[in-house]
């Protein structure tokens, strides 16, 4: 079975932790080695960690992070899978598969596919014991590419007709969501007719509306985060 890859590690927070413990590599290491008995780790090896040359694998994370009196979360990136925000939480796949519902093995083809295919109450259950916020529920559950194809029709065509498929997408309050989107749909329009001249060039104006429908997503977010004003 192939082995997971590590989550992305933080090495500026690894090496900023351990400053503020007042310890050395040497220390960290002594740490790993006798209490979580990782004989190998070396203060070269903490080094590389924290200049970024290298990660630490999964057991090696834990072990830094107990060394380091800190949680694995602290320790890593911006969880992008469902097995990062896991990891993230220091919660055990058990532990997970417990809490919604689902049988160990069957949650753990879901880390390793990156396919969910829990339930509504399943998805909730997921989304409170790993702490999800909207966006990164939608990420772990795989429906952001099909939130990507929903709201680049709605900001091309009608938004009104894609409320209702949003919402099953990303629940949000209705009437929210259609400031939302009617504001995405205006954006836009604008970009792409900022640039249009009256000599009729529209590479500028198509190049703009291209890379706005390239990050709708992340536009998409913001206005919910941000609100409507």
């Amino acid at each position: 079975m192939r082995q997971p890859s590590a989550p992305p590690f933080n090495a500026p927070a690894a090496r900023r932790l351990r400053a503020a413990l007042g310890m050395r590599p040497e220390h960290v290491a002594y740490g790993m080695r006798s209490s979580y008995g990782l004989p190998y780790v070396t203060p070269d090896l903490v080094i590389a960690w924290e200049r970024g040359v290298t990660a630490p694998s999964n057991p090696e994370l834990t072990a830094l992070a107990g060394v380091l009196w800190c949680s694995p979360g602290e320790l890593i990136g911006r969880p992008r899978t469902l097995r990062e925000h896991r990891i993230a939480r220091a919660v055990a796949p058990e532990d997970v598969a417990h809490a919604v519902g689902m049988d160990l093995p069957a949650y753990l083809r879901a880390e390793e596919s990156g396919q969910w295919r829990g339930n509504e109450r399943q998805s909730a259950a997921l989304a409170r014991v790993l702490e999800l916020a909207l966006p990164d529920f939608v990420a772990v559950t795989g429906r952001e590419a099909r939130l990507a194809d929903l709201l680049h029709s709605a900001v091309t065509t009608r938004w009104q007709a894609y409320v209702r498929p949003v919402m099953k997408v990303a629940p949000l309050d209705k009437a929210f969501l259609e400031q939302v989107l009617q504001r995405l749909h205006q954006d836009y329009q604008g970009h792409m007719a900022a640039t249009l001249s009256w000599g009729g060039g529209t590479s500028g104006a198509s190049a703009s509306g291209r890379d706005f429908l390239d990050r709708i997503v992340d536009h998409f977010w913001a206005a919910v985060e941000g609100g409507t004003g």
